[in-house]
């Protein structure tokens, strides 16, 4: 029997919302990741600077990066809010806005001098903004006549509607849309200028660092560093930007810190978590251990000054975005002669988070050891501080720990013919990319071993949920988003995918349900 958890008001609405506009940012930027790559691949060849210069193909490289890439954004983005009918809307509508900011930058360009010409600036933000807009007010316009068309004029007007919008958005892209995007971006670049010239860049830590570990990254990366690091290599060949969030060095180097000096479960964990942070670049996998002792975010930060400082110094930078941020990828996308800086960077910024975690791990070992002795499950605990400091409680997860608290729609008590039967498992994240398609892998093989054919494990991003979800898994920092996509469904939070003692209890649980079935 399905029953309906009422709505309780949370605190943090201000972090999901920009956890969710980053989600949604991620979204148009990640399925174009390999035209990104293919992008960085030829400038790497064929460019002038490039390992193998061709003059020919490198003329691929500027209207790559300057049509190609935005529209296929706005096309992406477009299609996220309205389908294939919104994507095609959305790339109209982007186009409209690279010819308005090339017309914008002519035009300031025939009243300076020629050593002092403003360069092409690339429609990303704007592809952002357009592709969505277009096609959500596409889609409002075919709800005006939606059921009122005569049977034999749907193909007419359905192509005519979207034509005649589609022209109309492309105007708003042309004017006021570049206008705006070519402003929001000479301030942004000016103001990374100042960083870069002032020796503040690595400052930037201080804000990303905190940012990837309550899943905030996504629209500082996405939305900031991705579009004016992709307009910078495209002038100079590379960006350091790329390396300021993407960088494995801080992650394995926490990882590493609780492998020799951490207790418990988190000990236990982190050398396999470690491994798949590093070369699978799933960073997600280190977040809940710097959310057990929120302190060691001060060795992140630490770890991520040192750095885009060791970048600044020594000209480390990508030719483009590394996707994931694995130091596979990283190295890959790594600058001709950069390789030593980058190289470096990536060490000595594990070294220095290593250094200090380990150093905050050492001095509350005792206390640590303590609280072991009062809980059997330290990433128990965790869950529980996190709960505490957060204000979000998390009734489904009280369920599996056997606990006497109840939730309507959860897990329920003891009595397994009142609950939900599970039959579709999804392990959601950001992404639905990376560290839910670990956990969805681990659950999976645990099913399959206990003999259970007719349950279904698959991983999707927290955008794509949709009803047929039975029991929803997410980490504790997007369980709030994941249980409003899908109120009725069972939502579960843990702290680790990677290996949660959870998932012996999902599968206890859905051996009981068969068994009273």
């Amino acid at each position: 029997m399905t029953t309906t958890s009422a709505e309780t008001k949370r605190p943090g609405g201000a972090r999901v919302h920009v956890q969710r506009f980053g989600t949604f940012l991620s979204g148009m930027i990640m399925p174009n990741i390999p035209a990104l790559i293919a992008w960085g691949i030829f400038t790497a060849f064929f460019i002038a600077v490039g390992w193998t210069p061709n003059a020919d193909l490198a003329t691929i490289v500027g209207p790559f990066i300057h049509y190609l890439l935005p529209i296929l954004i706005g096309y992406t983005g477009g299609s996220m809010v309205y389908g294939v009918r919104g994507g095609v809307v959305g790339g109209i509508a982007t186009f409209g806005a690279i010819a308005g900011s090339d017309l914008l930058i002519a035009q300031v360009n025939a009243t300076l001098p020629e050593d002092n010409q403003l360069g092409q600036i690339h429609m990303f933000i704007g592809a952002m903004i357009l592709g969505p807009l277009a096609a959500w007010s596409m889609k409002r316009i075919d709800s005006i006549w939606e059921g009122k068309i005569r049977a034999g004029f749907e193909m007419l007007v359905n192509m005519f509607s979207a034509g005649i919008w589609g022209f109309v958005m492309a105007i708003v892209g042309f004017y006021p849309v570049a206008w705006l995007v070519n402003g929001i971006m000479n301030a942004l670049s000016a103001a990374v200028g100042w960083l870069v010239e002032t020796n503040l860049l690595p400052l930037t830590s201080i804000i990303i660092e905190p940012a990837k570990v309550l899943f905030l990254n996504n629209a500082i990366n996405h939305g900031v560093l991705t579009p004016l690091g992709l307009s910078e290599a495209a002038d100079q060949g590379s960006s350091i930007l790329f390396l300021l969030e993407a960088n494995p060095g801080p992650g394995v180097g926490l990882l590493l810190a609780f492998t020799f000096f951490g207790i418990g479960a988190a000990r236990a964990s982190a050398p396999g978590a470690a491994v798949i942070q590093f070369f699978g670049g799933i960073h997600e996998v280190y977040f809940p251990f710097a959310l057990m002792k929120p302190i060691l975010i001060l060795a992140l930060i630490a770890g991520g000054m040192t750095g885009v400082t060791t970048n600044m110094v020594l000209g480390g930078a990508l030719r483009a975005p590394a996707a994931p941020g694995s130091i596979i990828a990283v190295l890959l996308q790594t600058a001709p002669g950069a390789y030593f800086a980058v190289i470096l960077s990536v060490v000595l910024s594990a070294a220095v988070t290593f250094a200090i975690a380990a150093v905050i791990l050492r001095a509350s070992r005792k206390r640590d050891l303590e609280a072991m002795a009062v809980s059997d499950d330290a990433f128990g605990a965790a869950i529980t501080q996190t709960e505490a400091a957060k204000g979000k409680s998390s009734d489904a997860l009280a369920n599996l720990r056997g606990g006497a608290a109840t939730q309507a729609g959860g897990l329920g008590g003891p009595a397994t013919g009142t609950m939900r039967e599970i039959k579709n498992v999804v392990f959601a994240c950001d992404a639905g990319m990376g560290s839910s398609a670990m956990g969805a892998s681990v659950l999976r093989n645990k099913i399959k071993k206990a003999g259970i054919e007719d349950v279904t494990v698959v991983n999707k991003a927290i955008a794509a949920l949709d009803s047929s979800a039975d029991l929803v898994i997410t980490q504790n920092q997007l369980t709030d988003r994941a249980r409003h996509q899908t109120p009725d469904a069972v939502h579960i939070s843990v702290d680790n995918f990677m290996n949660s003692p959870k998932y012996d209890e999902v599968v206890e649980l859905i051996e009981a349900q068969r068994e009273e079935r």
